[in-house]
């Protein structure tokens, strides 16, 4: 299977940039997985398409700060650094701009109070870097003085103060993302408190966005690209929600590609999920035989991405291209803060 094949058109001016006015503002697709039937909506309509007893599950992560712009001690050169994973307390994966002229044993400057040495590279290009900073709580707390919500690279703009409310979900509660799981972007507190007065009930899960999600696929052939291992929870109170459901017949709704992920990792051959915590490297394509989920609340992503491929697995290459094709035509807006796409 070759990545070009997840490849299409897409107008530059068709990225959104800003986030729409009101969360629940956005357009969006509904794709009939079986028919391929297409129909145009806003997301406000969602509780049409939404029964009683439907039980969506959302990933809970948080994003924090992730983005740091310092300057080299000795040199006064200008760094940027996004914080992916800590490695250990006051150690993080990170990837660093210019790499080139980050050298290991070399101090980096973010501002007062923050400080950090550059350490070895690591296997996907990035460096790991120590901060010199004992307390926990202070590291965090400079943190969120000095650090930038991680907008991703196609949003050609500088983080303003409203992304740190924008590019978070209403219910975000466990802080560690690096990126935003952006399906979730669309809702309120009112759509929420609807869905609930309707019947629909809700699941949370997390897992912690990172490199895996959103780095570029480099290789000509699918099966030759590697997924980044990310974090995930899930606790017994969820598994249960989730298998319960499962059980009675009741339709699995998962919202994002993120959540996805973490339940096609903990399901085992009988359609169970089960509780705990770990790492998930777990790689979704055309395929993939699906054990937990009947339907999908998902963005447009980008061509030839590894979240492309996962919704061509669960609906279906020849629906979701053509789909794509067509949201291109309407002037959907793409990627992280565009519209939405439900899939059921």
């Amino acid at each position: 299977m070759l990545v070009s094949d997840f490849d299409y058109d897409l107008p530059t001016e068709l990225i959104a940039q800003y986030p729409a006015a009101q969360r629940d503002a956005s357009r969006m697709m509904v794709l009939n997985k079986t028919s391929g039937k297409i129909t145009h909506t806003n997301f406000k309509d969602i509780l049409d398409y939404l029964e009683e007893g439907d039980l969506l599950v959302f990933n809970e992560t948080k994003v924090f700060p992730a983005r740091l712009y310092g300057r080299r001690a000795k040199t006064g050169g200008k760094i940027e650094v996004l914080l992916l994973e800590e490695k250990e307390p006051g150690t993080w994966e990170t990837l660093v701009r210019p790499g080139r002229h980050a050298r290991q044993g070399e101090e980096i400057v973010f501002g007062e109070g923050l400080r950090a040495v550059v350490g070895e590279r690591t296997e996907s290009g990035g460096r790991v870097i120590s901060f010199l900073v004992e307390d926990k709580q202070e590291f965090w707390d400079q943190l969120f003085k000095y650090g930038k919500m991680p907008l991703p690279p196609y949003i050609k703009r500088p983080a303003e103060k409203m992304d740190r409310k924008r590019y978070q979900t209403v219910y975000a509660r466990s802080l560690g993302s690096a990126a935003a799981p952006t399906a979730g972007l669309h809702f309120t507190e009112e759509i929420l408190e609807q869905l609930k007065d309707k019947g629909v009930q809700f699941a949370f899960v997390v897992l912690h966005v990172g490199l895996g999600t959103f780095r570029p696929v480099h290789v000509p052939r699918v099966e030759d690209h590697l997924m980044h291992a990310e974090f995930w929870r899930l606790d017994t109170h969820n598994a249960a929600l989730i298998n319960d459901a499962r059980q009675n017949g009741r339709r699995v709704i998962a919202v994002g590609t993120t959540t996805v992920r973490l339940l096609e990792s903990v399901v085992d051959e009988d359609g169970t999920v089960g509780a705990g915590e770990g790492w998930t490297s777990i790689f979704i394509y055309p395929g993939f035989h699906f054990r937990t989920i009947d339907g999908l609340i998902t963005n447009f992503h980008l061509p030839c991405s590894t979240l492309l491929m996962l919704v061509c697995a669960f609906a279906g290459y020849d629906k979701v291209m053509p789909a794509y094709r067509e949201a291109v035509k309407k002037s959907y807006r793409f990627f992280s803060y565009g519209d939405a796409m439900l899939i059921i």
